[in-house]
Protein backbone atom coordinates (compact mmCIF):
# COMPACT_ATOMS: atom_id res chain seq x y z
CA UNK A 1 0.00 0.00 0.00
CA UNK A 2 1.86 3.03 -1.16
CA UNK A 3 -0.78 5.67 -0.32
CA UNK A 4 -2.74 3.88 2.39
CA UNK A 5 -6.04 4.89 3.92
CA UNK A 6 -6.61 8.04 5.99
CA UNK A 7 -6.35 5.77 9.07
CA UNK A 8 -2.95 4.35 8.12
CA UNK A 9 -1.71 7.78 7.04
CA UNK A 10 -2.74 9.22 10.44
CA UNK A 11 -1.02 6.38 12.32
CA UNK A 12 2.14 6.71 10.24
CA UNK A 13 2.20 10.50 10.63
CA UNK A 14 1.83 10.10 14.42
CA UNK A 15 4.82 7.75 14.44
CA UNK A 16 3.02 4.93 16.25
CA UNK A 17 3.74 1.27 15.73
CA UNK A 18 1.02 -0.73 14.02
CA UNK A 19 0.45 -3.82 11.91
CA UNK A 20 -1.98 -4.10 9.02
CA UNK A 21 -4.05 -7.23 8.53
CA UNK A 22 -5.87 -7.80 5.24
CA UNK A 23 -8.60 -10.39 4.86
CA UNK A 24 -11.34 -11.30 2.42
CA UNK A 25 -14.37 -9.23 3.46
CA UNK A 26 -17.74 -10.94 3.14
CA UNK A 27 -20.21 -8.32 1.84
CA UNK A 28 -23.15 -10.46 2.98
CA UNK A 29 -21.89 -10.83 6.57
CA UNK A 30 -24.44 -9.95 9.23
CA UNK A 31 -21.65 -8.44 11.37
CA UNK A 32 -18.61 -7.07 9.54
CA UNK A 33 -16.63 -7.03 12.80
CA UNK A 34 -17.35 -10.62 13.79
CA UNK A 35 -16.61 -11.77 10.23
CA UNK A 36 -13.29 -9.87 10.36
CA UNK A 37 -12.35 -11.42 13.72
CA UNK A 38 -13.16 -14.89 12.42
CA UNK A 39 -11.28 -14.34 9.14
CA UNK A 40 -8.19 -13.14 11.02
CA UNK A 41 -8.41 -15.75 13.78
CA UNK A 42 -8.55 -13.02 16.43
CA UNK A 43 -10.62 -13.17 19.62
CA UNK A 44 -13.74 -11.07 19.15
CA UNK A 45 -12.94 -9.23 22.39
CA UNK A 46 -9.75 -7.84 20.80
CA UNK A 47 -11.35 -6.60 17.57
CA UNK A 48 -13.25 -3.35 18.06
CA UNK A 49 -16.01 -1.80 15.98
CA UNK A 50 -16.42 1.91 15.45
CA UNK A 51 -20.01 3.08 15.94
CA UNK A 52 -21.37 6.57 15.47
CA UNK A 53 -24.10 7.95 17.68
CA UNK A 54 -25.67 11.32 18.28
CA UNK A 55 -25.19 12.47 21.85
CA UNK A 56 -27.58 15.35 22.54
CA UNK A 57 -27.71 15.89 18.76
CA UNK A 58 -23.91 15.90 18.28
CA UNK A 59 -22.13 13.13 16.36
CA UNK A 60 -19.86 11.05 18.57
CA UNK A 61 -17.88 7.83 18.27
CA UNK A 62 -18.04 4.73 20.45
CA UNK A 63 -15.37 2.04 20.02
CA UNK A 64 -16.45 -1.31 21.49
CA UNK A 65 -15.55 -5.00 21.03
CA UNK A 66 -17.34 -6.71 18.15
CA UNK A 67 -18.40 -9.36 20.68
CA UNK A 68 -20.75 -6.89 22.36
CA UNK A 69 -22.91 -3.85 21.81
CA UNK A 70 -22.68 -0.14 22.52
CA UNK A 71 -24.43 1.03 25.70
CA UNK A 72 -25.88 4.34 24.49
CA UNK A 73 -26.64 5.60 28.01
CA UNK A 74 -23.05 4.96 29.07
CA UNK A 75 -21.71 6.70 25.94
CA UNK A 76 -23.86 9.77 26.65
CA UNK A 77 -22.72 9.82 30.28
CA UNK A 78 -19.05 9.48 29.30
CA UNK A 79 -19.40 12.53 27.06
CA UNK A 80 -21.36 14.56 29.61
CA UNK A 81 -24.60 14.22 27.65
CA UNK A 82 -28.11 13.16 28.51
CA UNK A 83 -29.28 11.09 25.55
CA UNK A 84 -27.66 9.11 22.76
CA UNK A 85 -29.15 7.45 19.68
CA UNK A 86 -27.42 5.61 16.87
CA UNK A 87 -26.46 7.95 14.03
CA UNK A 88 -27.91 7.68 10.57
CA UNK A 89 -25.50 5.54 8.50
CA UNK A 90 -25.30 8.17 5.74
CA UNK A 91 -24.49 10.88 8.27
CA UNK A 92 -21.79 8.60 9.72
CA UNK A 93 -20.26 8.10 6.27
CA UNK A 94 -20.35 11.83 5.47
CA UNK A 95 -18.78 12.82 8.80
CA UNK A 96 -16.02 10.22 8.76
CA UNK A 97 -15.23 9.84 5.07
CA UNK A 98 -15.54 6.05 5.41
CA UNK A 99 -18.22 3.54 4.39
CA UNK A 100 -20.24 1.60 6.96
CA UNK A 101 -18.40 -1.65 7.69
CA UNK A 102 -15.08 0.12 7.16
CA UNK A 103 -15.36 3.13 9.48
CA UNK A 104 -12.12 3.61 11.37
CA UNK A 105 -11.78 5.64 14.55
CA UNK A 106 -8.49 6.91 13.05
CA UNK A 107 -8.10 9.50 10.32
CA UNK A 108 -11.72 10.62 10.17
CA UNK A 109 -12.55 13.71 8.09
CA UNK A 110 -13.17 15.64 11.28
CA UNK A 111 -12.31 14.67 14.82
CA UNK A 112 -15.44 13.69 16.70
CA UNK A 113 -15.77 13.16 20.46
CA UNK A 114 -14.66 9.56 20.93
CA UNK A 115 -14.94 7.03 23.75
CA UNK A 116 -13.03 3.74 23.74
CA UNK A 117 -14.47 0.93 25.86
CA UNK A 118 -12.32 0.26 28.93
CA UNK A 119 -12.10 -3.43 27.97
CA UNK A 120 -9.47 -2.41 25.40
CA UNK A 121 -7.09 -2.27 28.34
CA UNK A 122 -8.04 -5.71 29.62
CA UNK A 123 -9.20 -6.73 33.06
CA UNK A 124 -7.15 -5.10 35.75
CA UNK A 125 -5.80 -2.58 33.23
CA UNK A 126 -2.93 -4.77 32.02
CA UNK A 127 -4.28 -4.86 28.45
CA UNK A 128 -4.02 -7.52 25.79
CA UNK A 129 -1.08 -5.62 24.38
CA UNK A 130 -2.87 -4.73 21.16
CA UNK A 131 -6.36 -4.26 19.75
CA UNK A 132 -7.68 -4.30 16.20
CA UNK A 133 -9.83 -1.58 14.59
CA UNK A 134 -10.82 -0.93 11.02
CA UNK A 135 -8.01 0.53 8.96
CA UNK A 136 -10.52 2.48 6.88
CA UNK A 137 -11.94 -0.04 4.46
CA UNK A 138 -13.67 -3.39 4.57
CA UNK A 139 -11.09 -6.15 4.48
CA UNK A 140 -8.36 -4.25 6.32
CA UNK A 141 -7.72 -4.02 10.07
CA UNK A 142 -5.03 -2.11 11.92
CA UNK A 143 -3.50 -3.61 15.07
CA UNK A 144 -2.13 -1.13 17.61
CA UNK A 145 -1.82 -0.60 21.34
CA UNK A 146 -4.92 0.64 23.18
CA UNK A 147 -2.90 3.59 24.48
CA UNK A 148 -1.98 4.63 20.93
CA UNK A 149 -5.62 4.28 19.85
CA UNK A 150 -6.70 6.58 22.66
CA UNK A 151 -3.90 9.07 22.02
CA UNK A 152 -4.49 9.20 18.27
CA UNK A 153 -8.24 9.74 18.59
CA UNK A 154 -8.14 11.98 21.66
CA UNK A 155 -10.59 9.51 23.20
CA UNK A 156 -11.92 9.12 26.69
CA UNK A 157 -11.90 5.63 28.18
CA UNK A 158 -15.07 4.37 29.85
CA UNK A 159 -17.25 1.28 30.25
CA UNK A 160 -19.50 1.78 27.23
CA UNK A 161 -19.78 -1.81 25.98
CA UNK A 162 -22.31 -4.51 26.86
CA UNK A 163 -21.98 -8.26 26.54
Amino acid sequence: MSKGTPATVAATKAGIGFTLHAYEADPSAESYGEAAADALGVARERLFKTLLAEVDGRLSVGVVPVSGTLNLKALAAALGGKKAVMADPQAAERATGYVVGGISPLGQKRRLPTVVDASAFGSGGEGAGTVYVSAGRRGLQIELSPADLVALTGAKVADIGRG
